[in-house]
Protein backbone atom coordinates (compact mmCIF):
# COMPACT_ATOMS: atom_id res chain seq x y z
CA UNK A 1 0.00 0.00 0.00
CA UNK A 2 1.58 3.60 -1.12
CA UNK A 3 1.23 6.19 1.32
CA UNK A 4 0.84 9.66 0.22
CA UNK A 5 3.22 12.01 1.92
CA UNK A 6 1.37 15.12 3.29
CA UNK A 7 2.26 18.75 3.30
CA UNK A 8 3.60 20.34 6.66
CA UNK A 9 2.01 22.77 7.81
CA UNK A 10 3.37 26.17 6.52
CA UNK A 11 2.63 27.75 10.10
CA UNK A 12 3.50 26.56 13.38
CA UNK A 13 2.14 27.29 16.67
CA UNK A 14 4.03 28.78 19.69
CA UNK A 15 4.29 26.64 22.87
CA UNK A 16 3.75 28.39 26.24
CA UNK A 17 7.16 28.61 27.28
CA UNK A 18 8.31 30.01 23.51
CA UNK A 19 5.27 32.74 23.53
CA UNK A 20 6.48 33.69 27.13
CA UNK A 21 9.94 33.58 25.89
CA UNK A 22 8.76 36.19 22.65
CA UNK A 23 6.02 38.49 24.79
CA UNK A 24 9.18 39.62 27.45
CA UNK A 25 9.98 43.01 25.34
CA UNK A 26 6.68 43.89 26.73
CA UNK A 27 8.14 44.56 30.07
CA UNK A 28 9.62 47.55 29.65
CA UNK A 29 6.72 49.02 27.31
CA UNK A 30 4.27 47.79 30.10
CA UNK A 31 5.84 49.30 33.22
CA UNK A 32 6.55 52.55 31.36
CA UNK A 33 2.81 52.85 30.28
CA UNK A 34 2.32 53.47 34.25
CA UNK A 35 5.26 55.33 35.25
CA UNK A 36 6.08 57.48 32.13
CA UNK A 37 2.20 58.69 31.95
CA UNK A 38 1.26 58.73 35.14
CA UNK A 39 4.52 59.41 37.55
CA UNK A 40 7.00 61.22 35.21
CA UNK A 41 4.67 63.69 34.28
CA UNK A 42 3.76 64.78 38.00
CA UNK A 43 7.17 64.37 39.15
CA UNK A 44 8.63 67.08 36.33
CA UNK A 45 5.73 69.46 36.94
CA UNK A 46 5.90 69.48 41.11
CA UNK A 47 9.42 68.17 41.63
CA UNK A 48 11.10 70.39 39.33
CA UNK A 49 8.44 73.37 39.18
CA UNK A 50 8.58 73.41 35.39
CA UNK A 51 4.80 74.11 35.15
CA UNK A 52 1.69 71.55 34.98
CA UNK A 53 0.64 73.48 31.25
CA UNK A 54 4.05 73.30 30.26
CA UNK A 55 5.05 69.74 31.12
CA UNK A 56 1.91 69.11 29.42
CA UNK A 57 2.75 71.09 26.32
CA UNK A 58 6.10 69.01 26.30
CA UNK A 59 4.97 66.00 26.58
CA UNK A 60 2.47 66.85 23.45
CA UNK A 61 4.89 68.20 21.22
CA UNK A 62 7.33 65.85 21.34
CA UNK A 63 5.20 63.25 20.59
CA UNK A 64 3.40 65.06 17.61
CA UNK A 65 6.67 65.75 16.46
CA UNK A 66 8.39 62.26 16.71
CA UNK A 67 5.16 60.49 15.24
CA UNK A 68 6.49 61.20 11.67
CA UNK A 69 9.36 59.00 12.46
CA UNK A 70 7.20 55.92 12.85
CA UNK A 71 6.23 55.63 8.99
CA UNK A 72 9.61 55.40 7.85
CA UNK A 73 10.81 53.11 10.64
CA UNK A 74 7.73 51.03 9.62
CA UNK A 75 8.71 51.44 5.98
CA UNK A 76 12.56 50.79 6.86
CA UNK A 77 11.33 47.55 8.94
CA UNK A 78 9.75 46.16 5.86
CA UNK A 79 12.56 46.61 3.83
CA UNK A 80 14.99 45.05 5.91
CA UNK A 81 16.82 42.02 4.54
CA UNK A 82 19.32 40.29 7.05
CA UNK A 83 20.23 36.62 7.66
CA UNK A 84 19.46 37.42 11.45
CA UNK A 85 16.00 38.03 9.74
CA UNK A 86 13.54 41.39 9.37
CA UNK A 87 12.31 42.25 12.74
CA UNK A 88 14.82 40.97 15.27
CA UNK A 89 17.37 43.41 14.51
CA UNK A 90 15.57 46.21 14.97
CA UNK A 91 14.31 44.80 18.40
CA UNK A 92 17.72 44.76 19.24
CA UNK A 93 18.72 48.33 17.67
CA UNK A 94 15.60 49.88 20.09
CA UNK A 95 16.84 48.57 24.08
CA UNK A 96 20.04 50.87 23.97
CA UNK A 97 18.15 53.61 22.85
CA UNK A 98 15.58 53.36 25.20
CA UNK A 99 17.45 52.74 28.57
CA UNK A 100 19.70 55.81 27.79
CA UNK A 101 16.27 57.73 27.40
CA UNK A 102 14.86 56.18 30.93
CA UNK A 103 17.79 56.79 32.76
CA UNK A 104 18.52 60.49 31.84
CA UNK A 105 14.29 60.99 32.42
CA UNK A 106 14.04 58.90 35.51
CA UNK A 107 17.53 59.70 36.83
CA UNK A 108 18.64 62.79 35.89
CA UNK A 109 22.14 62.93 36.77
CA UNK A 110 22.00 67.00 36.72
CA UNK A 111 19.39 68.84 35.79
CA UNK A 112 20.10 72.55 35.34
CA UNK A 113 17.98 74.80 38.62
CA UNK A 114 17.27 77.30 35.68
CA UNK A 115 13.79 76.30 34.42
CA UNK A 116 14.38 76.87 30.68
CA UNK A 117 17.31 74.52 30.74
CA UNK A 118 15.00 71.68 32.21
CA UNK A 119 12.13 72.35 29.58
CA UNK A 120 14.74 71.34 27.13
CA UNK A 121 16.56 68.99 29.03
CA UNK A 122 12.69 67.43 29.19
CA UNK A 123 11.93 68.18 25.82
CA UNK A 124 15.11 66.34 24.34
CA UNK A 125 15.18 63.16 26.07
CA UNK A 126 11.40 62.55 25.65
CA UNK A 127 12.40 62.74 22.33
CA UNK A 128 14.84 59.98 22.14
CA UNK A 129 12.69 58.09 24.82
CA UNK A 130 10.17 57.96 22.31
CA UNK A 131 12.42 56.95 19.93
CA UNK A 132 12.79 53.98 21.79
CA UNK A 133 9.54 53.00 21.81
CA UNK A 134 9.03 53.29 18.91
CA UNK A 135 11.50 50.55 17.52
CA UNK A 136 10.73 48.25 20.25
CA UNK A 137 6.89 48.17 20.46
CA UNK A 138 7.21 48.77 15.80
CA UNK A 139 9.50 45.45 15.30
CA UNK A 140 7.77 43.48 18.49
CA UNK A 141 3.94 44.23 16.72
CA UNK A 142 4.96 43.88 13.67
CA UNK A 143 7.30 40.39 14.60
CA UNK A 144 4.04 38.62 16.55
CA UNK A 145 1.87 39.38 13.61
CA UNK A 146 4.03 37.10 11.73
CA UNK A 147 4.76 34.37 14.00
CA UNK A 148 0.19 34.35 14.42
CA UNK A 149 -0.81 33.64 11.20
CA UNK A 150 -4.37 32.65 11.93
CA UNK A 151 -7.32 34.78 13.56
CA UNK A 152 -7.64 33.03 16.68
CA UNK A 153 -3.57 33.02 17.42
CA UNK A 154 -3.39 36.72 17.11
CA UNK A 155 -5.61 36.80 20.31
CA UNK A 156 -3.32 34.32 21.86
CA UNK A 157 -0.01 35.77 20.81
CA UNK A 158 -0.97 39.47 22.12
CA UNK A 159 -3.06 38.69 24.75
CA UNK A 160 0.69 37.09 26.25
CA UNK A 161 1.99 40.52 25.45
CA UNK A 162 -0.50 42.08 26.96
CA UNK A 163 -0.51 40.07 30.02
CA UNK A 164 3.00 40.46 30.38
CA UNK A 165 3.20 43.95 29.96
CA UNK A 166 0.50 44.24 32.75
CA UNK A 167 2.52 42.12 35.29
CA UNK A 168 5.28 44.64 34.71
CA UNK A 169 3.04 47.59 35.43
CA UNK A 170 2.35 46.35 38.56
CA UNK A 171 5.83 45.63 39.16
CA UNK A 172 6.90 49.04 38.94
CA UNK A 173 4.27 50.26 41.47
CA UNK A 174 5.56 48.01 43.75
CA UNK A 175 9.14 48.29 43.04
CA UNK A 176 9.65 52.25 45.62
CA UNK A 177 7.93 50.68 47.82
CA UNK A 178 10.56 47.42 47.94
CA UNK A 179 13.21 50.02 47.92
CA UNK A 180 11.96 51.71 50.70
CA UNK A 181 11.51 55.06 48.58
CA UNK A 182 9.30 57.66 50.61
CA UNK A 183 9.05 60.73 47.73
CA UNK A 184 8.03 60.91 44.62
CA UNK A 185 11.64 61.50 43.72
CA UNK A 186 12.57 58.05 44.81
CA UNK A 187 9.30 56.64 43.43
CA UNK A 188 10.51 57.57 39.91
CA UNK A 189 14.13 57.02 40.80
CA UNK A 190 13.42 52.87 41.56
CA UNK A 191 10.95 53.02 38.41
CA UNK A 192 13.83 54.07 36.41
CA UNK A 193 16.46 51.40 37.60
CA UNK A 194 13.70 48.64 37.04
CA UNK A 195 12.74 49.59 33.50
CA UNK A 196 16.34 49.90 32.77
CA UNK A 197 17.16 46.58 34.25
CA UNK A 198 14.38 44.69 32.22
CA UNK A 199 15.03 46.28 29.16
CA UNK A 200 17.51 44.17 27.94
CA UNK A 201 17.21 40.65 29.88
CA UNK A 202 13.34 40.52 28.11
CA UNK A 203 14.79 41.79 24.58
CA UNK A 204 17.32 39.07 24.48
CA UNK A 205 15.41 36.32 25.78
CA UNK A 206 12.54 37.21 23.09
CA UNK A 207 15.78 37.46 19.92
CA UNK A 208 17.58 34.27 21.53
CA UNK A 209 14.74 32.05 22.12
CA UNK A 210 11.93 32.82 19.31
CA UNK A 211 12.61 31.76 15.35
CA UNK A 212 11.75 34.40 12.87
CA UNK A 213 10.22 33.54 9.48
CA UNK A 214 10.98 35.77 6.37
CA UNK A 215 8.06 36.33 4.33
CA UNK A 216 8.16 36.59 1.06
CA UNK A 217 7.29 39.55 -1.35
CA UNK A 218 5.05 38.69 -4.86
CA UNK A 219 6.15 42.12 -6.01
CA UNK A 220 9.02 44.64 -5.64
CA UNK A 221 9.85 46.66 -2.95
CA UNK A 222 8.99 50.11 -4.39
CA UNK A 223 6.48 51.99 -1.58
CA UNK A 224 5.46 56.02 -2.15
CA UNK A 225 3.11 58.01 -0.76
CA UNK A 226 0.17 57.11 -2.83
CA UNK A 227 1.02 53.40 -1.30
CA UNK A 228 1.29 54.69 2.10
CA UNK A 229 -2.33 56.67 1.75
CA UNK A 230 -4.06 53.57 0.22
CA UNK A 231 -3.64 51.93 3.14
CA UNK A 232 -5.31 54.28 5.35
CA UNK A 233 -8.37 54.69 2.95
CA UNK A 234 -8.91 51.44 3.44
CA UNK A 235 -12.44 50.84 5.41
CA UNK A 236 -11.16 48.25 7.62
CA UNK A 237 -8.16 50.06 9.03
CA UNK A 238 -9.29 53.83 8.84
CA UNK A 239 -11.51 51.98 11.58
CA UNK A 240 -9.11 50.46 13.42
CA UNK A 241 -6.66 53.41 13.31
CA UNK A 242 -9.78 56.36 14.81
CA UNK A 243 -10.99 53.75 16.92
CA UNK A 244 -7.01 52.71 18.83
CA UNK A 245 -7.31 56.99 18.62
CA UNK A 246 -9.94 56.99 20.87
CA UNK A 247 -9.42 53.92 22.89
CA UNK A 248 -5.95 55.40 23.81
CA UNK A 249 -7.15 59.13 24.23
CA UNK A 250 -9.73 57.83 27.15
CA UNK A 251 -7.60 55.95 29.30
CA UNK A 252 -4.46 58.03 28.65
CA UNK A 253 -6.73 61.12 29.42
CA UNK A 254 -7.57 59.52 32.85
CA UNK A 255 -4.06 58.37 33.97
CA UNK A 256 -2.63 61.49 33.34
CA UNK A 257 -4.79 63.01 35.87
CA UNK A 258 -5.01 60.22 38.07
CA UNK A 259 -3.31 61.04 40.88
CA UNK A 260 -4.95 63.99 41.23
CA UNK A 261 -8.78 63.12 41.69
CA UNK A 262 -8.14 60.33 43.61
CA UNK A 263 -6.19 62.08 46.09
CA UNK A 264 -7.64 65.62 45.60
CA UNK A 265 -11.21 65.08 44.75
CA UNK A 266 -12.00 61.48 46.15
CA UNK A 267 -9.90 61.80 49.49
CA UNK A 268 -7.47 58.68 49.16
CA UNK A 269 -3.92 58.86 50.27
CA UNK A 270 -1.04 58.65 47.43
CA UNK A 271 -0.40 54.97 48.75
CA UNK A 272 -4.12 53.92 48.78
CA UNK A 273 -4.50 55.50 44.86
CA UNK A 274 -1.72 53.92 44.23
CA UNK A 275 -2.79 50.47 45.33
CA UNK A 276 -6.03 51.10 43.44
CA UNK A 277 -3.96 51.76 40.35
CA UNK A 278 -1.91 48.25 40.92
CA UNK A 279 -5.97 47.04 41.50
CA UNK A 280 -6.16 48.24 37.89
CA UNK A 281 -3.30 47.18 35.97
CA UNK A 282 -3.64 43.40 38.02
CA UNK A 283 -7.02 43.18 36.24
CA UNK A 284 -5.83 43.22 32.96
CA UNK A 285 -3.65 40.04 33.67
CA UNK A 286 -7.44 38.34 33.99
CA UNK A 287 -9.12 40.95 31.58
CA UNK A 288 -6.65 39.89 28.73
CA UNK A 289 -7.16 36.77 28.93
CA UNK A 290 -11.06 37.03 29.62
CA UNK A 291 -11.77 39.00 26.76
CA UNK A 292 -9.14 37.08 24.51
CA UNK A 293 -11.59 33.99 25.34
CA UNK A 294 -14.55 36.30 24.49
CA UNK A 295 -12.70 37.25 21.14
CA UNK A 296 -12.45 33.40 20.22
CA UNK A 297 -16.34 33.47 20.44
CA UNK A 298 -17.30 36.92 19.37
CA UNK A 299 -14.99 38.02 17.31
CA UNK A 300 -12.41 40.63 18.05
CA UNK A 301 -14.51 43.47 16.89
CA UNK A 302 -17.57 42.70 18.67
CA UNK A 303 -15.72 42.00 22.09
CA UNK A 304 -14.38 45.65 21.77
CA UNK A 305 -17.59 47.06 21.64
CA UNK A 306 -18.92 45.25 24.87
CA UNK A 307 -15.51 46.48 26.40
CA UNK A 308 -15.62 49.93 25.56
CA UNK A 309 -19.36 50.31 26.61
CA UNK A 310 -18.79 48.71 30.19
CA UNK A 311 -15.55 50.60 30.59
CA UNK A 312 -17.52 53.83 30.13
CA UNK A 313 -20.30 52.62 32.10
CA UNK A 314 -17.60 51.80 35.23
CA UNK A 315 -15.87 55.24 34.91
CA UNK A 316 -19.67 57.04 35.37
CA UNK A 317 -20.10 54.61 38.53
CA UNK A 318 -16.82 54.98 40.12
CA UNK A 319 -17.79 58.89 39.81
CA UNK A 320 -20.87 58.70 41.99
CA UNK A 321 -19.33 56.40 44.72
CA UNK A 322 -19.02 57.50 48.22
CA UNK A 323 -15.90 58.84 48.77
CA UNK A 324 -12.97 57.76 51.04
CA UNK A 325 -14.46 54.00 50.70
CA UNK A 326 -11.63 51.69 49.59
CA UNK A 327 -14.19 48.48 49.01
CA UNK A 328 -16.63 49.86 46.32
CA UNK A 329 -13.80 51.78 44.39
CA UNK A 330 -11.57 48.65 44.56
CA UNK A 331 -14.06 46.60 42.70
CA UNK A 332 -14.79 49.47 40.36
CA UNK A 333 -11.54 50.01 39.52
CA UNK A 334 -10.68 46.05 39.04
CA UNK A 335 -13.31 45.98 36.65
CA UNK A 336 -12.09 49.36 34.70
CA UNK A 337 -8.69 47.68 34.60
CA UNK A 338 -10.35 44.23 33.03
CA UNK A 339 -12.23 46.39 30.15
CA UNK A 340 -9.38 48.64 29.48
CA UNK A 341 -6.67 45.41 29.02
CA UNK A 342 -8.90 44.48 25.63
CA UNK A 343 -8.48 47.81 23.74
CA UNK A 344 -4.60 47.34 22.79
CA UNK A 345 -4.39 43.71 22.73
CA UNK A 346 -7.70 43.54 20.43
CA UNK A 347 -6.73 46.36 18.28
CA UNK A 348 -3.60 45.01 17.00
CA UNK A 349 -4.62 41.66 16.57
CA UNK A 350 -6.91 43.10 13.51
CA UNK A 351 -4.15 45.50 12.55
CA UNK A 352 -2.80 41.88 11.73
CA UNK A 353 -5.34 40.78 10.19
CA UNK A 354 -5.31 43.79 7.44
CA UNK A 355 -1.08 43.10 7.48
CA UNK A 356 -2.69 39.46 5.93
CA UNK A 357 -5.32 41.33 3.57
CA UNK A 358 -3.09 44.08 1.93
CA UNK A 359 -0.32 41.20 1.70
CA UNK A 360 -2.94 39.27 -0.49
CA UNK A 361 -3.50 41.76 -2.48
CA UNK A 362 -0.32 43.76 -3.43
CA UNK A 363 1.99 41.11 -2.59
CA UNK A 364 3.80 43.09 -0.16
CA UNK A 365 4.10 42.27 3.73
CA UNK A 366 3.11 46.00 5.24
CA UNK A 367 2.98 44.84 8.54
CA UNK A 368 5.64 47.17 9.80
CA UNK A 369 3.68 50.48 8.34
CA UNK A 370 0.38 49.10 9.63
CA UNK A 371 1.84 48.87 13.13
CA UNK A 372 3.51 52.74 12.31
CA UNK A 373 0.31 54.14 11.97
CA UNK A 374 -1.00 52.56 15.28
CA UNK A 375 1.81 53.97 17.02
CA UNK A 376 1.46 57.35 15.28
CA UNK A 377 -2.34 57.22 16.27
CA UNK A 378 -1.56 56.34 20.08
CA UNK A 379 1.18 59.21 20.26
CA UNK A 380 -1.31 61.56 19.00
CA UNK A 381 -3.38 60.56 21.60
CA UNK A 382 -1.15 59.75 24.10
CA UNK A 383 0.14 63.34 23.68
CA UNK A 384 -3.54 65.37 23.72
CA UNK A 385 -4.54 63.17 26.91
CA UNK A 386 -1.31 65.00 28.85
CA UNK A 387 -1.01 67.72 26.92
CA UNK A 388 -5.24 68.41 26.57
CA UNK A 389 -5.72 67.11 30.67
CA UNK A 390 -2.93 69.18 31.83
CA UNK A 391 -3.91 72.52 29.67
CA UNK A 392 -7.41 72.88 30.82
CA UNK A 393 -6.55 71.78 34.16
CA UNK A 394 -4.79 74.93 34.18
CA UNK A 395 -7.79 76.69 32.63
CA UNK A 396 -9.87 75.48 35.52
CA UNK A 397 -7.08 76.77 38.36
CA UNK A 398 -6.37 73.33 39.42
CA UNK A 399 -2.59 73.61 40.66
CA UNK A 400 -0.50 70.77 40.70
CA UNK A 401 2.66 71.83 42.90
CA UNK A 402 3.66 70.08 45.85
CA UNK A 403 2.21 72.74 48.70
CA UNK A 404 -0.68 73.50 46.25
CA UNK A 405 -4.34 74.42 48.38
CA UNK A 406 -6.91 73.80 45.43
CA UNK A 407 -10.25 75.37 45.83
CA UNK A 408 -13.79 73.51 45.84
CA UNK A 409 -14.17 74.87 42.39
CA UNK A 410 -10.94 73.96 41.03
CA UNK A 411 -11.73 70.36 42.61
CA UNK A 412 -15.11 70.18 40.96
CA UNK A 413 -13.44 71.24 37.47
CA UNK A 414 -11.38 68.12 37.91
CA UNK A 415 -13.46 66.11 38.25
CA UNK A 416 -15.78 67.18 35.11
CA UNK A 417 -12.64 66.77 33.56
CA UNK A 418 -11.66 63.08 34.78
CA UNK A 419 -14.97 62.17 33.65
CA UNK A 420 -16.11 63.77 30.21
CA UNK A 421 -13.40 62.84 28.13
CA UNK A 422 -12.56 59.09 28.65
CA UNK A 423 -16.44 58.55 28.35
CA UNK A 424 -16.86 60.28 25.13
CA UNK A 425 -13.49 59.17 23.15
CA UNK A 426 -13.97 55.23 24.67
CA UNK A 427 -17.83 54.88 23.18
CA UNK A 428 -16.66 56.49 20.40
CA UNK A 429 -13.99 53.96 19.60
CA UNK A 430 -16.49 50.89 20.58
CA UNK A 431 -18.65 52.80 17.94
CA UNK A 432 -16.06 52.63 15.21
CA UNK A 433 -16.82 48.84 14.94
CA UNK A 434 -20.23 48.99 14.10
CA UNK A 435 -20.49 47.55 10.90
CA UNK A 436 -17.16 45.71 10.73
CA UNK A 437 -16.50 43.60 8.01
CA UNK A 438 -13.05 41.59 8.44
CA UNK A 439 -14.19 39.29 10.62
CA UNK A 440 -13.20 35.10 11.53
CA UNK A 441 -14.90 34.30 8.29
CA UNK A 442 -13.02 36.98 5.69
CA UNK A 443 -9.79 36.29 7.26
CA UNK A 444 -9.94 32.35 7.12
CA UNK A 445 -10.43 32.62 3.57
CA UNK A 446 -8.16 35.41 3.23
CA UNK A 447 -5.56 33.00 5.10
CA UNK A 448 -6.37 30.46 2.68
CA UNK A 449 -5.11 32.04 -0.34
CA UNK A 450 -1.68 33.36 1.06
CA UNK A 451 -1.07 29.85 2.23
CA UNK A 452 -1.48 28.11 -0.83
CA UNK A 453 0.78 30.64 -2.63
CA UNK A 454 3.21 30.41 0.39
CA UNK A 455 3.31 26.96 -0.06
CA UNK A 456 4.55 27.59 -3.25
CA UNK A 457 7.86 29.73 -2.03
CA UNK A 458 7.92 28.67 1.98
CA UNK A 459 10.88 30.87 3.50
CA UNK A 460 13.07 29.85 5.94
CA UNK A 461 12.75 30.17 9.45
CA UNK A 462 15.33 31.89 11.05
CA UNK A 463 16.53 30.03 14.57
CA UNK A 464 18.01 32.34 16.78
CA UNK A 465 20.81 34.98 16.44
CA UNK A 466 22.88 32.00 14.72
CA UNK A 467 20.28 32.98 11.69
CA UNK A 468 20.32 29.07 10.88
CA UNK A 469 17.65 27.60 8.86
CA UNK A 470 15.07 25.25 11.35
CA UNK A 471 11.54 24.15 9.94
CA UNK A 472 10.06 24.21 13.14
CA UNK A 473 12.38 26.44 15.36
CA UNK A 474 12.80 26.44 18.70
CA UNK A 475 9.53 25.79 21.11
CA UNK A 476 7.05 25.70 18.36
CA UNK A 477 4.16 22.90 17.91
CA UNK A 478 2.28 22.54 14.68
CA UNK A 479 -0.90 25.21 14.42
CA UNK A 480 -3.98 23.54 15.31
CA UNK A 481 -6.77 23.71 12.39
CA UNK A 482 -9.14 26.92 12.66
Amino acid sequence: MTTTPTTPPLHHRLSLPGLLAFSLPGLPLGALAVALSVYLPRYYAGHFGVGLSAVGIAFMAVRLIDMAFDPVIGIMMDRTRTRFGRYRVWLIVGAPILMIAVYMLFLPPAVPHNGLAQYGYLIGWLFVYYIGTSVIGLSHASWASVIAAKYHERSRVFGAIQVVSIIAATVVLIVPTLMHSHSAAGDVRAMGWFIVIVTPIGVALAVLRTPEKMVQEVHGEKFGLRDYWEMIARPDMRRIIIADFCLALGPGWMSAIYLFYFHDSRGFSYDSARFLLAIYIIAGVVGAAGLSWLAMRLGKHRTLMVASTCYSLGLIVLTVLPKHIFGPAAAIMFALGFMAAGFPLLDRAMVADVADAVRLQQGKHRGGLLYAMITSSQKIAGALSIGLTFTVLGWVGYKADDHAVNTPAAIHGLELVYLIGPVVFVMLGGACFIGYKLDQKRHAEIRAALDQRDGLTEAPVLDGLSGSQNEHGPFSEPAPAE
